[in-house]
């Protein structure tokens, strides 16, 4: 089988497709991320995703399913336990976790909190699940008083510290969560210790720019290594070298907004021939998921929908470009978490078939061992390929 010489990989955070068959022991039946934002804001308007396929997969009001998609299109369901970020992108990257990571809908134990207090040599305030800029309204001006870091969490497997830059400078926040990675191990291996600073004035408080995620390390090789030690490029835009803690990555650009990392893997396209380029579009999820504000989501879907003609036309002939994502986060639902659903796929390319339907694959790790096999490298442990069935190579 001839191969591609490069795909661009795009995870659209949290753009869930219809809620998984096992929906209900998540809390999240009936969830649906884009059919519930489609029918929140009387239709979508996204005729360049339209093109590809995505009408195709699920129904979604204002996109046509009777037209000839210009490339292949399906969705996949997470084999993995859990519907987190870091789950998410791992089993797209060739890994099936078992059991979940942990959470903590109380708060962190006593044995946790105690050794970090000790670890750092200061109280800490908070220890709850909370919304990010909730609770450093609530509790920010009591840190100003004390220097007492804010310790909360999500209904993810994180624990997040929050501290305002003139009380506790960046980098010993950093290195507090450090510590904090390192007690936060065996059964208290959560997904990711982030460092959340923050400025400004009690009633005005601000999150900056320079949060920093300390993740694990995955437990087995990706398809991020298996292509860097064929001596491939992977050059990860966005949050992706944090999910991967840099494992398997060759360069990165840290990019947050969605426009700013979609002008990065455009750069990355003119830098690179081969290879892989990784993109995950957080604020999909940061901003208009979480914060359940389904308006605002079908805007940044416009946005990206009106890029994707600049990142087709840098596209050479063997080149792939894949769409997909992650888990939902159905800004129409109950609560503020992830939703257990369906992830789109869409795969476009010179070489790749027109108006193919995959239909459904069981785990995402199934796109891992296309993408290894394409490339020519090392196949990941889980997964079955597609590669052979979307290829037009007559």
């Amino acid at each position: 089988m001839s191969k591609i010489n490069r795909i661009v990989l795009i995870v659209l955070d949290s753009v869930g497709i219809g809620a998984l068959p096992d929906a209900a022991n998540y809390g999240d039946e009936g969830a649906n991320t884009l059919g519930h934002i489609a029918k929140a804001v009387g239709g979508l308007n996204l005729p360049h995703l339209e093109e590809l396929g995505l009408g195709k997969i699920g129904k979604i009001k204002g996109l046509s399913s009777d037209i000839k998609a210009g490339g292949v299109y399906g969705r996949m369901a997470e084999a993995s336990a859990g519907k987190d970020t870091t789950t998410g992108h791992w089993e797209l990257a060739g890994i099936i976790l078992e059991e979940p990571f942990p959470t903590y809908p109380d708060g962190f134990p006593d044995e946790v909190i105690e050794a970090f207090q000790k670890a750092i040599n200061r109280e800490v305030l908070g220890n709850k699940p909370a919304s990010g800029t909730k609770i450093i309204e609530e509790l920010g001006e009591e840190h100003i008083k004390t220097a007492k870091p804010i310790v909360y969490t999500s209904a993810d497997s994180v624990f997040q510290i929050a501290a305002h830059e003139e009380v506790i400078p960046v980098e010993s926040l950093y290195d507090m969560c450090r510590k904090a990675r390192k007690i936060l191990t065996g059964k208290h291996a959560v997904g990711r210790v982030i460092a959340r600073p923050f400025i400004g004035e009690p009633g005005s408080f601000t999150r900056t720019e320079r949060r920093e995620d300390f993740s694990l390390e995955p437990p087995e090789e990706t398809m991020l290594d298996k292509i860097k030690q064929a001596g491939k490029p992977v050059l990860a835009v966005g949050k992706i070298v944090d999910i991967f803690a840099g494992k398997g990555i060759t360069r990165y650009n840290h990019t947050v907004d969605n426009m700013d990392s979609v002008d990065a893997t455009l750069d990355y396209i003119q830098l690179e021939q081969e290879g892989l380029i990784f993109t995950n579009l957080v604020e999909f999820d940061m901003v208009y998921g979480h914060r359940r504000d389904p308006e605002g989501y079908a805007r940044a879907l416009k946005e990206f929908d009106q890029r994707l003609p600049e990142l087709i036309a840098k596209m050479d002939k063997d080149d792939l470009l894949v769409i997909t994502a992650d888990h939902g986060c159905d800004p129409t639902y109950k609560g503020t978490d992830h939703t257990r659903e369906y992830v789109p796929l869409l795969l476009y390319g010179e070489r790749i078939k027109k108006d193919y339907d995959l239909n459904t694959r069981v785990t995402y790790a199934d796109l891992a061992a296309t993408i290894t096999e394409l490339l020519g490298t090392e196949p990941v442990n889980h997964g079955t390929s597609f590669a052979r069935e979307i290829l037009n190579d007559k």
